[in-house]
Order: structure tokens, then sequence, then C-alpha cells
């Protein structure tokens, strides 16, 4: 999720394990720099921006070391503000704050390493978008509450309300994304398209609609489903995978890393002389976040050149727009292909 969010989920944790027992403000301050600091990590530049990419939500997202951590962290806060009795429950609240940042972040798709240093494999759910106002608005409400509202009892009461619905909205964006799943896949059979291997993954800002991808050899196929459909099937557009080209260029080790972490979610084109690899889980045809060229087809013995980022955005108003309208379940096509 994004860095504000995690900041908001940190400091209602902090109000919410610490409650009468220090200042309010001082258990939104620790919890909310708790729930900012595995997101730090972006200030390490690794010397290329799919290593970037790939090492982003690493060990400074793994459960056990952000647990650890906590210990230290404790100490410090609890010394900083003489209360030294309070340690043991300093640490529950600051290592919540730690470690629920990496398992919100699992219910996105970009790919969280959890168990470093014993495993890189990166985990996602992806029923959440990075950006929801329907679960960082409650927890902005509670926050507030807690540094605005005079009677303690009221603000730790609406700060717990707005933490409860917040997880339970987690719990939503899962069974919604699970019944999408079935009806993309009834609906997939019944064009005589595959389905074994699919992302179903929230359209920007909500989780109204949905976009699928079915991978399919030389092709993938995207669609989008609004829960206001009302079961009408999706209908799909083919698209250029470049299946042929990622086999000829196998061997490459930066096609490698990027097949891996999106888990063959991913196409490969040529630009010029130039190989391009698009992530194809975090945006929709043509526009995505993370594309990049990384150079021509190597030679046998040949050192890959440092990759470079392509970045290409719908327009924001014509995308507001589209999602607007299929979030009411009128099936039009989104911008670029009109």
């Amino acid at each position: 999720m994004d860095s504000v969010t995690q900041v908001l989920l940190g400091a209602s944790i902090g109000v919410a394990v610490m409650g009468r027992r220090t200042a309010l403000w001082k258990s939104a301050l620790w919890g909310g720099v708790a729930g900012l600091l595995p997101d730090l990590d972006v200030l390490l530049d690794h010397g290329d921006p799919i290593l970037n990419m790939i090492r982003h939500r690493a060990e400074s997202h793994a459960l056990l070391l952000l647990t650890l951590f906590a210990f230290p962290m404790a100490w410090a806060v609890s010394r900083l503000h003489r209360q030294p009795q309070l340690y043991a429950r300093w640490w529950w609240a600051l290592m919540l704050a730690l470690v629920t940042h990496p398992l919100l972040d699992l219910m996105t798709i970009y790919g969280t390493q959890v168990f470093q240093p014993f495993s890189n494999e990166a985990y996602g759910l992806g029923s959440m978008f990075i950006v929801d106002p329907v679960y960082s608005l409650p927890l902005l409400a509670g926050v507030v509450a807690a540094l605005r509202v005079k009677t303690m009892g009221r603000a730790l009461a609406i700060n717990g309300w707005a933490l409860a619905f917040s997880t339970a909205y987690l719990a939503w964006s899962a069974l919604a994304q699970w019944g999408v799943t079935q009806h993309a896949r009834q609906s997939l059979q019944a064009q005589g398209l595959p389905s074994q291997q699919l992302l179903v993954t929230p359209a920007p800002l909500s989780t109204l609609v949905w976009r699928v991808v079915a991978l399919d050899g030389e092709r993938f196929h995207e669609g989008f489903y609004a829960l206001l459909d009302g079961g009408r099937s999706i209908r799909f557009v083919a698209h250029e995978r470049g299946g042929a080209l990622a086999t000829q260029n196998t061997d490459h080790p930066q096609l490698q890393r990027l097949a891996r972490f999106t888990d063959g979610f991913f196409k490969v084109q040529r630009s010029r002389e130039s190989l391009v690899v698009t992530d194809l889980r975090m945006g929709q045809e043509p526009d995505y976040v993370f594309s990049f060229d990384i150079g021509p087809p190597l030679q046998a013995g040949q050192t890959p050149p440092v990759a470079s980022q392509i970045s290409r955005r719908m327009d924001v108003r014509e995308g507001l727009n589209w999602l607007g309208q299929r979030t009411l379940g009128h099936d039009v096509p989104p911008p670029e292909r009109r």
C-alpha cells in the first residue's frame, strides 16, 4: 500500500495497543514511524531499475527481522519518554505496527518477501489496489480522533471502530476477488479460452471494478468486470505477449529476473534494436507502471547493460471517467481502445 496509508495504519495500531497507558499523541507518533520504516528501502539504489523493483519489499519487509527490530525500538522509545515500565507494551505496539506493514502489502499484487532471509519468494494476494480511500479514510478518521477528541475514551472508541472497519474491508476485498475469479473462469471457458494462468486484481481506487488477465502462450487476454455488471460475461481482448521472443532470449538475466518476479505475467516487445519487458500486473493495456528497456539481445558471454525504466500512464481525466462508468456497470471500453 502507499506510505501514507501505512503511516495511518501504524498510528492507529499504536493508539489501540497503548490505550490509556500513555498520551495518545505519543502512541500515534511512534506507531506511525514504525508503520513507515519498512518503506525506507526505496532510498536504496541497487544500480539498476529492475533490481530496485525486485529488491523493494525485501529484507525491510521480513516478518522475523521486523519482530526483532521492535525490541531495540521499544527500548529506545520507552526510555525517551521515561516509561521503562511500559517497555513490554511499547514492544507489542511497535512490533504490530511494523509487521502489519508487510502484511498489508501482501494484499497488493506487487510482491512482498515476508520470509527473508530464508526465502526471496515474493508473495501478493492482489485483492487491494495500492491506493484505496475506502480503506485509508477510516484510519485517518481514527487517528484524527485520537489527536483531537478531548475525551480519551471516545477517541479510543472511534479509533478502534475505524481499525475494525478497515480490517473488515480487507476481508471483503479477498472475498470479492474470489467471486470475480470464479466468474472469470466461467467466462473464459465459455469463450474457449484458457483459464489456468489467471490474474484478478482491482482497478484503481476501489474493489468495485476488477481487471482480469489470462495467459495464452503467444497472447494474453484482458477484460474487466464490475460488481454491478450483474453476472454479464466478461468481454476479453487479446494482445500479443511476445512468447517466442521471450523464448529466444530465455538466457537474458534481466528477463529471467522479471519472469520470476512477475510469476510469468509479463510481455516482451522489440523497440528498434532493444527488448522491452513489461510487468502486466500493474496497469492495463497499453499503460503500465513497470516497463524496462533491457537493451538488444545478448551475444554469448556479453554482459547485459543497465536497464532503463519506461512508464506510460493513462490520461487521468479519461481514466477516472471510464472507471466511473464501469463502476456503474456500463460496459464501455478503456480510453485507449476507443
